[in-house]
């Protein structure tokens, strides 16, 4: 497997880390949404109350570990980006750029001078 092809499932693996973070996150908030509408029935139970509560607290600590690992695998994947960055700009010479950037004005201009010529005509 090339090391392209590792990087790119790297990401993947990174971005449905993300993924999952954010949908964890938002059963988090809909367990504390529960939990609070529970309390605030009258024939709820204490028990049930705190039950709710050890769910949430469950999640969150579920949550925590995965923002570890994020943490950890984010790390990594910005080391391979900072490392590409260097290797890029290493191999490209600025005037090269500069050159490239000054044709492509030249070339833009030219088309605009061309459109203005025939819709004079």
């Amino acid at each position: 497997m090339s090391h392209r092809k590792i990087i790119e499932e790297y990401y993947c693996d990174v971005n449905n880390l993300t993924d999952l973070l954010s949908k964890l996150t938002n059963c988090y908030r809909l367990l504390i949404g529960g939990a609070g509408e529970l309390n605030s029935i009258a024939s709820a139970h204490k028990k049930e109350i705190k039950d709710a509560l050890h769910r949430v607290d469950k999640l969150g600590d579920v949550i925590d570990k995965l923002i570890g690992v994020i943490d950890k695998s984010t790390a990594e994947y910005e080391q391979y980006c900072k490392m590409r960055t260097e290797i890029i700009s290493g191999k490209m010479k600025a005037q090269y750029i500069e050159t490239e950037i000054d044709e492509e004005l030249f070339l833009n201009n030219l088309d605009e001078v061309y459109d203005e010529n025939t819709k004079e005509e």
